[in-house]
């Protein structure tokens, strides 16, 4: 009997079948899963069961969320099962005096923030990804977002964690508390382990006051430096109620115009660079008159070359909408290499400069896109090929121009991964860049509580 067979006999028959081709593949298209076999607990002692049965037959598990990752965390070799979160997807319980939203890991992350506005509250975490992905991968791989400025990363939004361990013990850890001394705090160990220590199954989320005012102003700017000028004239002016200040280039515009052709055009003149900011705030906060000075101040400085700001939530939507479908018009274009980098702020014209520099001496017509959140530092630096010539064109060249911005990413004391988490894409590069000591511990950690590496194995590290 195959070590398959068995970890099936064990389990009821309704939560087993082949994966769909969707379990199978990645957006990127870079890794293919060999899984046979798809677990789709409905209920966290069915969790558990799976991962009692895995440990008992020597069997991979491969948690399965949305399946929106970009590093290839949620791909199976041959050697594991996939297990789906998508079953496991109720709002357990929404309290707005405490400001808590409990919500299981297959929880869509779009349906968390509707379920918070029903309650007039926000949940803010907000992706490009936010109609597919799921809370578990979310928090799995600590996602970030758009309003990382103001509200942090995944693991800052959440409060408490159930899960099921690699020994198959469920975590009881929902707590709703905002001060719990008691020991080793195991909900960040867990999140952003990409379900290398065990399956994240439900969990306590923050939730905050909806903004009664908003505005959201698309303006164009000189330069880097003079977006890094802006944002700090901008926080002197409205403080914590900045609540997103994201970058676009040319390019970015570029792309748009040519992938998706019917979005509006903003600007008459397509800007060199662009930010997106919205500020947020109570009833009578005057958020645009208190912006305003620094827009002035900007523009007086040169720094600031036209401001659009939105007149309604058409507009806003609209504003929004622009920055939002990048992505999309980056994976019609075809990238060569994307890249999910971050850098002390201040350092970000230094790198924009230096990596262009550098990468058009290795591929003088190679284009680049880059943009994202700004305002925490993460870039998401996109590589494509000269119009008219293909990403394959490029394949021998990738490892090169990666390189090439990783090295500088880090030598400015960044990170070459921001907010996407290491997955199977980026195993050499925690290996090539990471700190020894924290590497070191994060094998004995790995191996104290995964002793059989069952869990996501060649996530992280190359070896289980």
């Amino acid at each position: 009997m195959s070590a398959e067979t068995a970890f099936a006999d064990g389990l009821p028959s309704a939560i087993l079948s082949e994966p769909e081709p969707r379990h199978l593949t990645e957006p990127r298209g870079r890794y293919r899963s060999a899984a046979r076999l798809l677990a789709r607990p409905r209920t966290t002692e069915e969790v558990a069961q799976v991962v009692r049965a895995a440990g008992q037959n020597g069997i991979g598990i491969v948690p399965y969320a949305g399946g929106t990752g970009l590093v290839g965390g949620q791909v199976s070799g041959a050697e594991a099962i996939l297990l789906s979160v998508e079953r496991l997807d109720r709002v357990r319980e929404i309290d707005a005096t405490d400001n808590v939203m409990v919500a299981e890991a297959g929880v869509i992350l779009a349906d968390a923030r509707a379920a918070a506005a029903e309650v007039d509250r926000l949940f803010p975490l907000s992706i490009a990804a936010e109609g597919s992905a799921r809370i578990g991968g979310n928090l799995s791989t600590n996602a970030g977002g758009v309003q990382v400025l103001r509200y942090g990363n995944a693991r800052d939004l959440c409060l408490g964690l159930e899960a099921v361990l690699p020994d198959g013990q469920i975590l009881h850890g929902l707590s709703r508390l905002r001060k719990d001394n008691t020991g080793y705090d195991l909900r960040h160990l867990l999140i952003g382990s990409e379900g290398t220590l065990g399956i994240i199954t439900a969990a306590s989320l923050k939730l905050f006051p909806r903004p009664r005012e908003r505005v959201v102003a698309l303006l164009a700017v000189a330069s880097p430096a003079a977006a890094l000028a802006l944002l700090n004239r901008v926080r002197d002016q409205v403080g914590e109620a900045l609540s997103a200040f994201e970058i676009l280039a040319e390019t970015s515009f570029a792309f748009l115009a040519e992938a998706m052709p019917t979005l509006p055009r903003p600007f008459d003149t397509q800007p060199a660079w662009a930010v997106l900011l919205e500020v947020g705030s109570g009833e009578g906060s005057a958020l645009e008159a208190r912006l305003l000075p620094a827009l002035e101040a900007a523009m007086e400085a040169g720094e600031l070359v036209d401001a659009l700001i939105a007149q309604n939530e058409a507009q806003a939507t609209d504003f929004w909408t622009l920055r939002e479908s990048v992505p999309e018009a980056n994976r019609q274009i075809g990238a060569i290499a994307s890249h999910d980098i971050s850098v002390p702020i201040s350092r970000l014209p230094d790198f924009i400069a230096k990596a262009r520099s550098a990468l058009l001496r290795e591929v003088p017509e190679l284009r680049i896109n880059c943009f994202g959140h700004v305002g925490d530092g993460n870039l998401h630096y996109n590589l494509f090929p000269p119009q008219g010539r293909s990403r394959s064109d490029f394949d021998t060249d990738r490892s090169r121009l990666t390189a090439i911005v990783h090295d500088l990413a880090h030598s400015l004391g960044g990170s070459v991964s921001a907010e996407h988490g290491i997955g199977r894409l980026k195993r050499g590069d925690l290996a090539q860049y990471g700190d020894p000591a924290k590497l070191s511990t994060m094998r004995a950690i790995k191996a104290a509580l995964d002793p059989l590496g069952i869990m996501n194995p060649g996530a992280l590290f190359s070896d289980p």
